[in-house]
């Protein structure tokens, strides 16, 4: 298919390329809609991706294609559902018979590279005369499997792993990075690639794909920065806080966002992301370039660093809550997004594919990006058809979700459990924290969702779990209270010792000049 794609991409853009508009698409890892500063968070300090988010389209409905990285990372490059192109998981995770954690069904197995059959938005656009730059976290297959390997010209530290080797600073142990001064924080270094890219390519378009590897943890910072974000936690009353977690379902979740460390980490990412802003003012490259703002999952509440929290939004990534999926979703497209706009048509990952190809005046690609639609008649600000989204993770994630499928449409939202069947139903207009479950009343409007979930299922091929033979009820119980009680004392203790001006972190970071 790839072939046919690309040969039928060239023969029709004979026009010249010296006019269409250059890409900067900037994904963060682990980012929560409420981790930035215009969505509401008062303790982060974001003002570069604010002024960012004014300056075009925010989509307040805009959500990531899956509630952990790698399937979301993938729709994003190939416009397709993680269920269609089969990974469904974090690439690594164990699955079938090699998932020994003792849960009641067994997760489904899953795609762990990049389909090479398929065609990627990188290499759509440069079949369309577009240089293609990638800098960051790629985590979507092995050797073979890199950036390079699916359209992208130049690849700055893309390869296997999902979370940064080497920490946040350098050295950075990426065989695709070379190390920087002792100390080098890891996301200043690919903001400045990425800045260099587009200043050497100011005389073709180009796709300029900024993938951060931050806030994922391990949580790090400087020094400088956590007493900062101490200093501002303690003049905000939030040192007093003597509970900063609430048990839901299987593990405790973060419910005030006072970390210093992680404020310290969300500051190193607006930085980063005004160095690329600036240097698009600095060459005037901000008139004929849309910029993409997004993250590939919720914020880590649970789970990892218990990082921060995403209320009102109810859980965080790796869970089927709003908290897991629903993102910062940023679109500035000079001369079709009003500045300053707000749009609530529903978005997710799979539309960034059809929308770029027709903001970049090439042909839509709809046998590839089947589950995207063009998003530009909103940037426009004219009305959408309504459509459902969909979601489907057959696994266990680290922060207590639960294998699930999900539809949203309209107001409603249906949650089906593969453990044992249930359902749950909200409305999300009346309430975005999910506290309500309406499915006993509405049982009428729970069997429509499901049976248009379960089309979607089909259409799309997936994969589900099973029942696990293997399992043990009476220590998975032990194991949820040793989460209730245990775990959750030793986290409001770990947390609010973060916030003591005497802590002092592990012996690789401040910086990395304590390193061995």
């Amino acid at each position: 298919m790839k072939k046919h794609i690309l040969m039928t991409a060239l023969l029709v853009c004979t026009a010249a390329v010296a006019d269409k508009p250059n890409f900067l698409f900037i994904l963060v890892d682990d980012l929560g809609k409420q981790d930035i500063g215009i969505e509401g968070s008062t303790f982060y300090e974001t003002p570069n991706i604010d002024a960012l988010a004014r300056s075009g389209m925010r989509f307040e409905n805009g959500y990531a294609a899956c509630q952990v990285c790698s399937p979301s990372r993938a729709s994003i490059m190939l416009g397709t559902a993680p269920p269609r192109h089969g990974i469904t998981q974090w690439i690594g995770a164990k699955s079938g018979m090699a998932y020994k954690r003792n849960d009641p069904v067994m997760p489904a197995d899953y795609v762990h590279n990049l389909p090479a059959s398929d065609t990627t938005l990188a290499e759509a656009l440069k079949a369309g005369g577009y240089k293609t730059f990638f800098a960051g976290k790629w985590h979507l297959g092995s050797k073979g499997s890199w950036p390079e390997d699916h359209g992208f010209d130049i690849n700055i530290g893309g390869w296997d792993k999902g979370s940064p080797s080497g920490g946040y600073f350098s050295p950075y142990k990426n065989p695709n990075l070379s190390n920087g001064p002792d100390g080098e924080a890891l996301a200043i270094r690919l903001a400045n690639e990425t800045a260099s890219f587009m200043d050497d390519h100011q005389d073709q378009p180009f796709l300029a794909y900024l993938s951060f590897y931050l806030v994922h943890g391990p949580i790090q910072t400087s020094e400088e920065l956590c007493n900062k974000y101490r200093a501002k936690a303690d003049k905000m009353g939030l040192t007093e806080n003597d509970v900063r977690f609430k048990f839901d379902r299987r593990l405790p979740v973060r419910q005030v966002q006072d970390n210093p460390i992680y404020g310290g980490m969300m500051e190193t990412l607006d930085d980063a992301v005004g160095i690329v802003l600036n240097k698009l003012k600095e060459t005037g490259l901000d008139k004929n370039t849309v910029v993409i703002f997004t993250g590939d999952n919720g914020g880590v509440t649970s789970g990892d660093a218990f990082a921060t929290s995403s209320l009102p939004l109810r859980g965080g990534k790796g869970r089927q809550w709003e908290g897991g999926f629903r993102e910062p979703y940023y679109i500035r497209a000079p001369g079709v997004a009003r500045p300053g706009s707000i749009s609530t048509v529903p978005a997710i990952g799979m539309d960034f594919f059809p929308t770029m190809l027709e903001l970049a005046d090439l042909p839509l690609l709809p046998k590839q990006h089947v589950d995207g639609v063009s998003l530009v008649p909103a940037l426009k600000g004219a009305p959408m058809p309504d459509r459902a989204l969909f979601w489907h993770y057959p696994h266990y994630g680290n922060q207590g979700g639960e294998p699930s499928s999900i539809i949203r449409s309209g107001d409603w939202k249906l949650i089906f459990y593969h453990e044992d069947q249930r359902m749950e139903l909200y409305n999300l207009a009346d309430d975005i924290g999910e506290q309500a479950d309406l499915a006993a009343k509405h049982p009428e409007k729970v069997s429509g969702l499901k049976k248009q979930l379960d089309a979607w299922l089909a259409d799309t091929g997936a994969v589900m779990p099973e029942k696990d033979a293997r399992f043990n009820e009476a220590k998975f119980e032990a194991k949820l209270e040793n989460a209730r009680t245990k775990r959750m004392r030793g986290l409001e203790e770990q947390h609010a010792r973060f916030l003591d001006m005497e802590w002092q972190p592990n012996k690789d970071w401040w910086g990395s000049a304590a390193r061995d």
